[in-house]
């Protein structure tokens, strides 16, 4: 079942007009289960496909079980041993292939459940959850069809307390968010991907130098685009569905193009990833160095250590090849540089120098700009390969290919802070005391006049489905 889409939507109305009525838990508990088990069928045909897929949810619920009895202890190699299944099962390039089980089965959604079943083994080892949980609860958790198949990743003490009552407002506010999810994914991305895909034929074709660095540019700069209002889109629609059901799911997004480092970046851009990583790896990464390390003048640079172990994970986890190993790299070296500036530029500028630079309207800007350009450039080896890489030089030449990243800092210093400008200009504009941006009433228009445009393409243009660029992880 293709997620966001229609087909989804009905069921998810329905799942929720069901979970709604029931008033006895245990009851509702099997119900949601129920429809978890019906959504991840939809995915194959043969129970067969999903023995592996259950085998690794059912070893997480039993290690799990094993630490709350206290009949296992050593936490890390539990940990060890789950990721390890994981790249086994996901066929990671770690693995010797001739380990790897024969013939095609299941794996959609296992990553993000591999978050939620690893964080719930950390947090259970380490005592932070207490609470007893049951196979029902467990499976309820981890399968979660609302968000199995590309996150958010809620932790479970935050699916625990995230229930959301019924009411007149939830009903609207759901509606208005699945239909901006929808809008999103099913009109702007697409559009966008057709641009994207019109834009590398016509670099294949012969230019001037001017040309040549005009398409590098683009190259550069639509992608970031598309992955957000293609990823976007869903988080959007899925919170929307979710919502119905009476479950708050975590935000996955806030406006990450307005970030002034890529520091920021990655705490408004798949918050829920950053947010699980910085949990349960840059803070154990950097508390145990820290504690090998004791010196205060150390301390700010085995930070940058962490951050660059930590986000170098980000690329790994996105990929079992090579372009997302570097991928990773450069996410890693981004934000360990990133760190690296701050803690040379506190030293040079003391507290109050650095910021009173980084309150300099023109810096914030040109930060803007670097931010987005390195973040575009990256996504390079993350949506093609180095077969492409190596055409789009060919092609291009690798003197148009920096100009055209030059460019894209310039543009996206100067749009963006457009952007910034108005985004704040409008909030400013107030009706009753309130913005107008945010009043029912206009929302209400947009969401009318989206619906429109999503009939209009889905009817009369017969247009399919996008693929979610994150499903396939």
């Amino acid at each position: 079942m293709t997620v966001p889409s229609y087909q989804f939507l009905a069921f998810a109305l329905m799942v929720a007009l069901v979970v709604r009525l029931i008033r006895f838990e245990p009851l509702r508990n099997v119900a949601i289960l129920t429809a978890n088990v019906l959504f991840l069928a939809s995915f194959a045909g043969s129970p067969v496909l999903f023995i592996p897929f259950a085998g690794f949810v059912l070893f997480g619920f039993a290690v799990m079980r094993a630490l709350q009895s206290k009949r296992v202890s050593t936490l890390w190699i539990w940990v060890a041993a789950t990721v390890l299944l994981f790249c086994w099962i996901k066929r990671y390039s770690v693995v010797p292939p001739l380990l790897f089980i024969p013939g095609p089965y299941v794996t959609v959604g296992l990553s993000y459940i591999f978050f939620r079943m690893l964080s719930l083994i950390i947090d259970v080892g380490q005592g932070a959850t207490t609470k007893r949980i049951g196979l029902l609860e467990y499976l309820n958790y981890t399968l979660n069809f609302t968000c199995i198949t590309a996150g958010p990743i809620q932790l479970y003490e935050d699916y625990l307390h995230a229930h959301i009552p019924f009411s007149a407002h939830t009903l609207g506010v759901s509606a208005e968010r699945i239909t901006r999810g929808l809008f999103k994914v099913l009109i702007v991305s697409e559009v966008l991907n057709a641009f994207l895909h019109h834009v590398i034929a016509s670099a294949a074709e012969p230019g001037d130098f001017a040309t040549r660095s005009y398409y590098s540019a683009l190259l550069v700069s639509i992608y970031p685009f598309f992955l957000y209002f293609n990823f976007s889109g869903y988080t959007d629609f899925v919170i929307g569905c979710a919502a119905l059901m009476g479950l708050r799911l975590p935000e996955n997004f806030d406006r990450p193009f307005t970030s002034r480092s890529f520091i920021e970046f990655w705490s408004r851009w798949h918050i829920s990833l950053s947010n699980w990583l910085k949990t349960y790896v840059y803070n154990p990464l950097l508390s145990a160095m820290l504690r090998r390390i004791e010196s205060a003048s150390i301390g700010p640079f085995l930070a940058v250590i962490a951050f660059f172990v930590t986000f170098f994970l980000v690329g790994a986890w996105h990929g079992q090849t090579s372009e997302f190993l570097f991928f990773g790299l450069l996410q890693g070296g981004g934000v360990s540089v990133n760190k690296l500036y701050q803690v040379l530029a506190l030293r040079w500028l003391g507290r109050q120098g650095y910021k009173a630079l980084a309150a300099n309207p023109l810096y914030a800007a040109i930060c803007r700009g670097l931010t987005f350009a390195w973040f575009g450039f990256s996504l390079l080896w993350f949506w093609s390969n180095w077969d492409q890489l190596r055409e789009f030089v060919g092609q291009l030449g690798a003197v148009s290919i920096v100009l055209g990243v030059l460019e894209v800092v310039v543009v996206a210093t100067l749009a963006l802070q457009l952007w910034v400008w108005v985004h704040d200009g409008a909030l400013q504009l107030r009706v009753r005391g309130s913005a107008l941006v945010e009043s029912r009433y206009l929302r209400t228009a947009l969401c009318t006049a989206a619906v429109a445009a999503l009939l209009f393409t889905g009817v009369v243009l017969n247009a399919p489905a996008p693929e979610i660029v994150y499903k396939t992880f």
